[in-house]
């Protein structure tokens, strides 16, 4: 590893020079030498829940921005739901970038919502696109919430014409409901619905192939040439490592511009171990078993997936039923949005993760799903974005470790020791985070596309 200097003028990085030609090329006068630590680019998670405005007891955009600079992420792409209203008009996205603005900590974009509502209206997705989302995201099973129903693939095409002429892409919630195909019967009385196997049964790997397939039949319009050439589809949270994954390897062979990203969870927990009643680790697409957990390592690891993203899901304890410990009724979604960084590294160092692929899966490559050309990799004229690390260093997530997320009980890593603890995080030259203490002042920026 390398000893490198950065340094930073009016939040961007103006030279990169090695240790010994740091005295004499230095075009600025203070230093901040961090010894051993890595500098990496700052983490870029481009599917996280911050539930503002409308549902800010679930998280928000001070707790949730304060968490992520905890975690060395340094810009967030916030989802379209959970919020209230959901971000899939003009007006909706306005009421977002108002509440974001002078209360987040890092930098914040959006990605608006593809719904039956707008999928016909081209003028309305045009509009939103116009106003600055990043691109759009739908959903092909019941979303939970609503104000934010599902899409089905009529839909995506209509969305992918709008968003070719943008360049921008569709993010898809890859799960189709098949009536037919459902392992147990929800109203059946003798379920143990505290068992996390019968929440598993109730969405099996079929669900997120048949909604591939399906998606398939449209992202072949995105090829050089197609209909809807510019347009670009991103499969969120992949669990399923057979099918599912080969119908995704099978559609970029064949020239899709297509990319899919899996989260930290799927790569950390396996069924087996999820025990009884414990809903924290309840989430959608679920959790599946150890098997399939090592494929999604060995996809990750050889190139067939593309990114991580932390699909940070918060609630109010409530909802999550910790009492009761029912799966099938528990509020889905892991909070997760502090622990990626570390999670990612400690989960990956048996799989020989290094540190040039944690910067690829976090950074460089959420960076140009959303577009954002001035980040993800420490380079001349690039955002000042960085986080600083010490990849040994252990650490016990418990009670006493300082968490910034507004519920840290719901969270399924709680009582995980880990590796790789975040020192600093500067985001646009501003040190937004340092050992347990946030800037004095919300200094993140809203991002809008142009």
């Amino acid at each position: 590893m390398c000893k490198r200097a950065v340094e930073i003028k009016e939040g961007n990085i103006i030279s990169i020079v090695s240790e010994e030609d740091w005295p004499r090329n230095s075009k600025t006068g203070q230093v901040v030498d961090y010894g051993e630590a890595v500098i990496m680019p700052g983490l870029i998670d481009v599917h996280a829940h911050l539930d503002d405005p409308g549902r800010t007891e679930w998280e928000g955009f001070p707790s949730g921005t304060k968490a992520a600079a905890a975690g060395g992420i340094t810009t967030l792409i916030d989802m379209p739901l959970n919020s209230d209203p959901s971000t899939i008009s003009t007006e909706t996205l306005k009421l977002k970038v108002d509440a974001a603005e002078k209360r987040i900590y890092v930098d914040v974009g959006f990605w608006g919502g593809l719904v039956p509502e707008n999928a016909y209206n081209a003028s309305a997705l045009e509009a939103l696109l116009n106003a600055g989302v990043l691109g759009l995201k739908s959903f092909m099973c019941p979303s939970g919430i609503n104000d934010f129903p599902m899409t089905n693939a009529s839909h995506i095409k209509e969305g992918l014409s709008v968003l070719a002429r943008y360049k921008r892409p569709l993010l898809v919630h890859a799960e189709m409901e098949k009536g037919s195909e459902r392992h147990v019967k929800l109203e059946d009385d003798t379920l143990d619905t505290r068992s996390y196997s019968t929440y598993l049964k109730t969405r099996p790997p079929s669900w997120e192939e048949a909604a591939i397939r399906e998606l398939l039949t449209v992202a072949k319009d995105t090829r050089t040439d197609g209909p809807a050439e510019g347009a670009h589809l991103h499969i969120v949270h992949l669990s399923d490592a057979s099918s599912s994954l080969d119908l995704l390897m099978e559609a970029k062979t064949n020239g899709d511009s297509i990319t899919v990203e899996t989260c930290p969870h799927y790569l950390a927990f396996s069924a087996e171990e999820i025990p009884d009643g414990d809903t924290r680790f309840k989430c959608a697409p679920p959790i599946r078993d150890a098997a399939n957990k090592e494929k999604l390592w060995e996809a990750l690891m050889d190139g067939h997936i593309d990114m991580l993203s932390s699909d940070h899901s918060p609630t109010v304890p409530e909802l999550k039923l910790l009492d009761e410990g029912n799966f099938l009724k528990a509020w889905g979604g892991i909070s997760s949005l502090q622990f990626v960084l570390p999670v990612t590294w400690s989960y990956g160092r048996k799989y020989g993760v290094t540190l040039e692929q944690l910067a690829s899966w976090w950074s460089e490559r959420p960076a140009k799903l959303a577009g954002q050309v001035s980040k993800g990799a420490i380079a001349i004229g690039n955002h000042a974005d960085l986080v600083v690390w010490e990849p040994e260093a252990e650490f016990e997530l418990d009670n006493d470790h300082p968490v910034h997320m507004k519920h840290p009980s719901i969270s399924a890593y709680l009582g995980r020791r880990l590796s790789g603890k975040v020192l600093a995080t500067i985001s646009r030259g501003n040190l937004v985070y340092k050992e347990g203490n946030h800037a004095p002042a919300a200094c993140g920026s809203p991002i809008l596309a142009t």
